[in-house]
């Protein structure tokens, strides 16, 4: 079955701006058919963490609001806590981190909840009886939620491949508990060789889990929770997932938590990707490197494998940006993201999407 992605590109005029095509895109691909009288609907988004500047405007977030209060809906926006040290560890930081990022109410116009609570514990057991798992834990936030909104900015990702609206669903809406079960089993090695015994990773690593061994790091596996964060710490490139063991069970549990999100949101979720700023990795480390190719535009669609397969096809049929991170893959037509990740598969996400019914690969792209 073919899916339809709308999709509009960054042009604008005096008397057509970018705002004005975002709710004309919204408007094509029935934001109100998702979103009901007196719903209260969770708008999904990265706050981003602080010091990376590559996370969605939040003045294009406000227009999706008020959007949304066209419709009837009760806005909020919403994230769940992380797993990593960082700015976004528990509510009362990652809310001072989103506001400092300019997600404050005066520029949005919605509140901002924290889906999984005070420390990321707030969370509801949702049955799915699939093979990674017989349930999954999602903030609750989200689960009381009458609908959903999705909202990611399309850009790399060390694990996945690339992050857009299943990463977004799956792994963003999962509580404390159920980030964990996504990412156990991915103990990262470090390079002996490659070790220059700096030690960021250890000063980073909120689980512990590194120590300096001779002036080198070595990982503990039992205390490693698996986020990755030392992989994109380590500026010499010592640190690695063994995804030999581990690619595709990754992948796999990241979209049954998808599936968990939208178990009671039949009909009532609506999915946009921002490809713009394409930035390597995901806006969870504090920084961002060099976009790896041009600001495209914005796709909508109420299928989430539908618009990231669009996403990615519209990325990787662009020529890369020179002066990025990329030194393979660069041509147009070339696969962008095995170029800046090439042990992962970042299919698997999307097949194994398909095959759970969460919807399809075949899309018709439909130009707003």
């Amino acid at each position: 079955m073919t899916s339809k992605v709308y999709f509009m590109d960054f042009r604008a005029t005096y008397k057509d701006s970018g705002v004005a095509k975002l709710r004309r895109l919204m408007d094509a691909a029935g934001i109100d058919r998702c979103v009901g009288q007196r719903e209260l609907a969770a708008l999904k988004l990265h706050f981003g963490e602080l010091g990376n500047t590559a996370f969605i405007r939040p003045v294009y977030i406000g227009h999706i609001v008020d959007r949304v209060k066209q419709a009837g809906g009760t806005p909020f926006l919403t994230d769940a806590n992380t797993l990593y040290a960082g700015s976004r560890g528990d509510a009362p930081n990652h809310l001072t981190t989103a506001m400092a990022n300019g997600f404050a109410y005066s520029v949005v116009n919605a509140p901002l909840v924290i889906a999984d609570g005070l420390r990321g514990r707030t969370e509801t057991a949702v049955r799915i009886d699939k093979k990674r798992f017989k349930e999954v834990y999602i903030g609750t936030e989200i689960v009381n939620a009458d609908c959903l909104i999705s909202i990611a900015h399309f850009k790399g990702h060390e694990l996945s491949g690339f992050g857009g609206a299943i990463k977004n669903v799956g792994m963003g809406s999962a509580s404390r508990r159920g980030k964990m079960e996504q990412h156990s089993g991915l103990a990262p090695k470090v390079k002996q060789k490659k070790c220059i015994g700096c030690g960021d990773c250890a000063e980073h690593c909120a689980s512990e889990a590194i120590d300096m061994v001779d002036e080198k790091a070595q990982i503990n596996p039992e205390r490693c929770i698996g986020c990755g964060e030392c992989i994109l710490i380590c500026e010499n490139g010592a640190i690695q997932i063994q995804w030999s063991q581990s690619g595709e069970d990754f992948l796999e549990r990241m979209v049954e938590y998808t599936l968990g999100v939208l178990q009671n949101k039949t009909g009532k979720a609506f999915y946009i990707n921002f490809i713009n700023h394409v930035s390597p990795a995901c806006d969870c480390v504090p920084y961002n490197d060099a976009p790896i190719v041009r600001d495209i535009g914005i796709v909508a669609s109420t299928d989430p494998v539908a618009i990231d397969q669009a996403s990615v096809d519209l990325v990787n049929q662009e020529p890369a940006l020179p002066g990025s991170c990329l030194s393979t893959h660069t041509d147009a037509g070339a696969d962008k993201f095995r170029g800046v990740y090439p042990d992962v598969d970042w299919t698997r996400q999307l097949s194994y999407a398909e095959e759970l019914g969460l919807g399809s690969r075949q899309y018709e792209l439909i130009t707003i």
